[in-house]
């Protein structure tokens, strides 16, 4: 019964160190490619869809050391047209800067990255398979269509639209929400479509230096750009991401916090069967003058040193199974993608805690079954 009821604690514990360790493995997979297309830093209007960036701002954002790169972005919603089929799109218009802010020219899988000061353009390859088009069609182009600032009655189709003629030449594979809604374009390209001034964007995108003080870069964009903007680093800019991925880890924690409860469960049940079977020694030794007190205190430790030492040979298992998997990979999502997995500290004590709390109140509920009568009769 002793070895039933450690086993399970063994196995319980085992499967939650393996199962925290892979969802912190899919939390850094899922993030893994935000790194590639979202900054350090956003600077973004706190009103409104745009803001000024005035010369002045530029030079002072050009003196923070910390800054290693910033790139000026327009960000609008457009329509975008090939072969008389349309979809409305985001649109990105990045200045040259982008690439050094963002890998995003890396994700491109098939073509190239634009060329700055030209009419290309780069799609996900969602609305590539949507609107049926490839790249480098010369003889083809993607329309794009922007509706015309202003007030007044609309007289014509072509006069209540700012349009453009564009050529893609490379298509990105990011994840679903950017392969189906977005493309990217030359600043000036944007800058043309939605009319806006020189010195007007939608956002200011920065790369940050190694071992950049981030909470002085902020204080420092503040002072320079005051409560017109809002400031977001990488994890503000993925909260949707990172709340579901937390939510999704404290539920399976929960869950598996039950299953360990459970499991504690034989531990109570054998030590319950224990003091039943030793029955005789216990009024033996309450005969020689020892206290219901003091026999309590003997199966507590005993049911204690059980779920301990089985809880820490539970873990020890569980870390042998995730290392050898992020050595070997012995479990595939796909041929070449291994079921990713991270080695955390926190989840050491998250585990160590859990099953140490569980196991003494378990065992301290077992132990409450011996009484003055029990003992005596």
């Amino acid at each position: 019964m002793t070895l039933i009821a450690a086993s399970g604690t063994v196995i319980a514990s085992a499967a939650l160190f393996i199962v925290l360790s892979g969802f912190a493995g899919l939390k850094n997979f899922s993030l893994e490619f935000s790194s590639f297309v979202d900054p350090d830093l956003k600077i973004a209007p706190l009103k409104g869809k745009s803001f000024t960036l005035s010369e002045k701002a530029s030079l002072a954002i050009n003196k923070i050391s910390d800054i290693a790169s910033y790139s000026k972005t327009i960000e609008e919603r457009v329509i975008l047209e090939f072969d008389n089929k349309r979809q409305i799109v985001t649109m990105k218009g990045v200045d040259e800067n982008f690439t050094k802010v963002t890998s995003i020219d890396s994700m491109v899988y098939y073509g190239n990255w634009l060329e700055h000061g030209t009419d290309q353009i780069v799609t996900g390859g969602g609305i590539a398979n949507k609107l049926s088009f490839g790249v480098l069609d010369l003889t083809r182009h993607q329309k794009i269509y922007v509706p015309k600032p202003g007030k007044g009655q609309i007289t014509s189709v072509k006069g209540a639209f700012n349009s453009i003629n564009a050529y893609n030449i490379g298509l990105l594979d990011v994840n679903e929400d950017i392969n189906n809604e977005y493309l990217f374009a030359d600043i000036e390209t944007a800058r043309y479509l939605l009319n806006y001034n020189n010195d007007q964007i939608s956002s200011i995108e920065l790369k940050l230096k190694a071992n950049a003080d981030e909470a002085q870069v902020k204080t420092n964009l503040k002072d320079i750009f005051g409560d017109t903007v809002i400031i977001k680093d990488r994890t503000q800019l993925n909260d949707a991401l990172y709340k579901m991925l937390n939510t999704e880890n404290v539920a399976v924690y929960l869950i598996f916090t039950l299953v360990i409860i459970i499991a504690l469960f034989n531990v109570v049940g054998a030590l319950i069967m224990m003091i039943l079977d030793k029955k005789e020694s216990l009024n033996t030794l309450f005969n020689l003058g020892a206290t219901t007190k003091e026999i309590r205190r003997i199966f507590f430790l005993q049911g204690s040193l059980m779920t301990v030492l089985s809880g820490t040979i539970g873990l020890l298992l569980g870390f042998v199974l995730v290392f050898l998997q992020k050595q070997f990979e012995f479990i595939m999502l796909t041929r070449s993608l291994p079921y990713p997995v991270a080695l955390k500290p926190i989840n050491f004590i998250i585990v160590i805690v859990t099953i140490f709390v569980l196991g003494i109140l378990a065992s301290k509920l077992a132990s409450q079954r011996i009484t003055k009568a029990l003992v005596k009769s």
